[in-house]
């Protein structure tokens, strides 16, 4: 399922975008769901309490905060909503792109390059989310690359996720849930009921300990060496990794 977020003062252009949409949903049977928004402050009011949108069509210009500062605001909530500016000229193309703007759409908006955007958006949406997961942190709602997911760890009652580029997350979500959501994902592991590895990023593993790339040293739990080294290797097989003894 879609969530789409459309911002604009002008109420015919709201009403002109639902329209578009309407149509889109029934061309490419799709299922979205949408949310429309008059002014900035009602938009950014229903981010804070959580509401997570897939895409946002944002008008630049509108009384008091414009759409450009609204999307730096976005951003710290959410650094991974695929956010459209809609503009009557292109002189804002180049700073929306200083807030990780996906595109900006010119008006007056037409439908056939309202629906090639729409297919382009959510392709991307459909690829980045097959290969990422969508977290709710203290820094605010974040998407992360399962590439760049080295390891997991539970500490109290968080669940804390180390990057590959040495950036920690801290999440409230539990173990057992995350571990659910990366069933599909075979390069996953969990060593210990407190630890999720990556096995791409496996340095190595001895009887007592598993290195990751990064040089973190994980805790074997007892009796568990020769499962967790045949795990590994079964993986390095299949992925036609070589060995040399």
């Amino acid at each position: 399922m879609i969530q789409i977020g459309f911002c604009d003062d002008d109420l015919s252009i709201l009403s002109e975008l639902r329209v578009l949409l309407d149509r889109y949903r029934v061309e490419r049977n799709v299922e979205i769901t949408s949310a429309a928004f008059q002014s900035p402050l009602e938009l950014l009011t229903e981010i804070e309490r959580g509401t997570r949108f897939d895409i946002l069509l944002l008008d630049v210009m509108m009384p008091g905060e414009n759409g450009i500062d609204t999307a730096r605001e976005i951003r710290r909530y959410d650094q991974s909503m695929k956010i459209i500016f809609l503009t009557s000229s292109a002189e804002f193309a180049v700073e929306s792109y200083t807030v990780g703007a996906y595109f900006y759409q010119l008006k007056p908006i037409w439908q056939e390059s309202f629906f090639r955007l729409l297919d382009s958006v959510i392709a991307e949406c459909a690829k980045s989310g097959s290969m990422s997961l969508i977290l709710r942190c203290k820094s605010g709602i974040t998407r992360v690359e399962l590439d760049k997911l080295e390891y997991c760890e539970v500490l109290g009652r968080a669940l804390w996720l180390h990057l590959t580029d040495g950036t920690v997350l801290e999440s409230g979500g539990g173990m057992d849930h995350l571990c659910e959501q990366l069933t599909e994902h075979d390069n996953f592991l969990r060593i210990h009921r407190s630890y999720l590895v990556n096995l791409d990023h496996i340095k190595s593993i001895v009887p007592k300990t598993i290195t990751m790339d990064s040089l973190a040293e994980l805790p074997v739990p007892r009796g568990k060496y020769a499962e967790l080294k045949d795990l590994y290797l079964e993986y390095a097989f299949r992925r036609k990794q070589v060995f040399l003894t």
